[in-house]
């Protein structure tokens, strides 16, 4: 067999080889722009994360702490929940008996903000996951149909011997292999993105419970995380508090 017997396969085994090489092409290229576009963002976020977290709670004040802004889920959270505290704070006199509690009204916009943010940080995870699924399966089908098309070419010629039928017998196999090239990596980094999420989502969550405390109680639980951050000249309890 020479070097390009593949290729000479693929490419003699008519519209349906082509077609199959062609999806599985496919499927690589966007599974490998996936990998390495999502994987730079979760470095990313993961450094601007704990960065922005150090900074905000380590910030003289609440004013302080928000205009120190970032491109990242933990800041938008920031801004939207403060936001929220001192939209009921203002609106909230004027239909009290209809309104909910300044806790629950500041709950709630903290977690569409994290239903947003979990599905921004989720995009793409899903073309990974079935080209994964689906890869192994394009794959056999081609060497289904490469063994198909081999057979069929040796009954015409009318020689089965071995060495006839070992070669493109062989060489409709790689099509699983081929498949299998495509879908290890996608399984891999798509389980890889998953726990890396998770874990931003976990910090995301943490931070937001902190929040969450000091918006509406004016000051840090203690012993908690955003305590164990600050330094003792700069504690929680002087930040602004927003009244519920």
């Amino acid at each position: 067999m020479n070097e390009f017997n593949s290729l000479a396969f693929i490419t003699q085994g008519g519209p349906v080889s082509i077609t199959v090489a062609l999806v599985l092409l496919a499927m690589s290229l966007a599974s490998w722009y996936l990998i390495f576009v999502k994987s730079y963002q979760a470095i990313t976020l993961r450094r601007s994360v704990s960065r922005y977290i150090d900074i905000f709670w380590q910030s003289p004040s609440l004013d302080a702490a928000l205009h120190t802004r970032s491109d990242n889920p933990v800041s938008r959270l920031a801004t939207q929940a403060v936001e929220a505290a001192e939209h009921h704070q203002q609106h909230a006199s004027k239909r009290l008996a209809d309104a909910c509690s300044h806790d629950e009204f500041v709950a709630r916009s903290m977690r569409r903000v994290i239903s947003r943010e979990t599905a921004r940080l989720e995009s793409g995870l899903s073309v990974l996951a079935s080209v994964g699924s689906v890869a192994p399966f394009v794959g056999l089908f081609g060497t289904v149909w490469g063994i198909y098309h081999a057979l069929a070419s040796i009954s015409v010629s009318g020689q089965a011997t071995l060495d006839k039928v070992s070669g493109p017998v062989g060489e409709a196999l790689i099509m699983t292999a081929f498949g299998l090239a495509v879908a290890i990596p996608a399984v891999l980094a798509y389980n890889a993105l998953v726990r890396s999420n998770r874990n931003l989502v976990g910090q995301l969550e943490n931070f937001a419970h902190d929040l969450h405390i000091l918006l509406t109680t004016g000051a840090p639980l203690a012993g908690g995380a955003a305590t164990r951050e600050m330094t003792p000249s700069k504690s929680a309890a002087h930040l602004k508090e927003v009244p519920a």
